[in-house]
């Protein structure tokens, strides 16, 4: 399975301006059209709360997309679980399980920005405990069955009866992690599928992440779904347009971020080095299939999913980087690996 991910990166127009929060929310839509009808398999989109990303409630964007699509599975990536509500999560995601015919998902996540606590009026000290606790609730409201349930996090559950139910009687559900074993072993106890937030340095590093996961299903005696990995990229028509377009917004974005984190300077000596090497995925559409098809033979995972927006990026340059990804670059990727089967 091949998909495409935003958060929702407030973009240029094509005088060189950033539009509104609300254009943006409408160029994603537009772009989400345009993945359906090229046959991309999912969308996903990222929960933030932060002035560079438009998206801070994935599944009404969804919705709407829902109404202009057909085929394309829609999902978020991630819902931050942590400062929501598991029942109304579970009952909005529903919601758009009935809108999209039955292709809704939820990724759940700790979310890697923590700016939602304050927001909602949650402690950072309880950053541990409330994913947790949450994640429980948000299993067992899986099954569709009145649930019982007691925690700290919220008020106790007593036989409640949970509405609506979904068509097929269960919610497709991910839990998304960045690279801790601690997670891995917590999404591997619960059943769950992984999606791996494989962001920064050679892929092959999350092997024994994955090796993880199989090995504690195994023993825990719960299912072990294919794998899934998203990492951003970016495509455009030539090698260098692609970076030329690429890098300068995202570096604006990283710097950003890595100010907040104390990290130095993006270089571009080292973004050309993740490009070459790590998990950047910028290129033309042969440069970034070669390296897809690398990444899934190497992990050995079942789902790729291509964070297509990282910065500013025009909004003409997104969508051809979307028409690139879903025309060229999946059916490549798919004929490499049938190829090496």
């Amino acid at each position: 399975m091949f998909g495409l991910d935003t958060f929702g990166d407030v973009p240029e127009d094509d005088s060189g301006a950033l539009v509104s929060h609300a254009e943006a929310i409408r160029q994603v839509v537009t772009e989400a059209i345009l993945a359906d009808e090229l046959g991309v398999d999912a969308l996903t989109l990222g929960e933030h709360h932060r002035p560079d990303y438009a998206i801070s409630t994935p599944e009404t964007v969804l919705a709407g997309i829902a109404t202009r699509t057909s085929r394309i599975r829609l999902g978020s990536g991630v819902t931050v679980l942590s400062s929501d509500d598991p029942v109304r999560v579970f009952q909005r995601f529903a919601t758009l399980d009935a809108i999209s015919s039955g292709r809704a998902e939820v990724i759940l996540g700790r979310g890697s920005f923590t700016e939602s606590f304050p927001l909602f009026g949650y402690d950072l000290a309880d950053y541990e405990v409330l994913f947790e606790e949450k994640l429980e609730l948000f299993v067992q409201l899986l099954d569709e069955n009145p649930v019982t349930w007691t925690g700290t996090v919220r008020a106790a559950l007593d036989s409640a009866d949970v509405y609506p139910k979904t068509d097929s009687g269960r919610l497709s559900t991910w839990v998304g992690v960045g690279g801790s074993p601690q997670s891995v072993l917590r999404t591997a106890r619960h059943g769950l599928p992984l999606m791996l937030a494989i962001i920064g340095g050679p892929p092959g590093r999350f092997t024994p992440l994955i090796d993880l996961y199989r090995r504690a299903t195994e023993r825990l005696g719960t299912t072990a779904w294919p794998v899934g990995m998203h990492s951003p990229g970016f495509v455009a028509d030539t090698d260098d347009e692609a970076r030329q377009v690429h890098y300068p917004r995202y570096k604006v974005l990283h710097d950003r971020i890595g100010a907040l984190r104390g990290w130095p300077p993006l270089r571009w000596a080292d973004y050309a080095a993740e490009v070459e090497h790590g998990s950047m995925y910028v290129g033309s559409p042969e440069t970034v299939a070669r390296k897809i098809a690398r990444s899934v033979r190497t992990l050995g995972v079942g789902r790729f999913d291509m964070i297509y927006t990282g910065g500013s990026q025009p909004m003409s340059a997104r969508l051809r980087s979307v028409e690139l990804y879903g025309s060229k670059v999946v059916p490549m990727v798919r004929d490499i690996l049938s190829e090496t089967a």
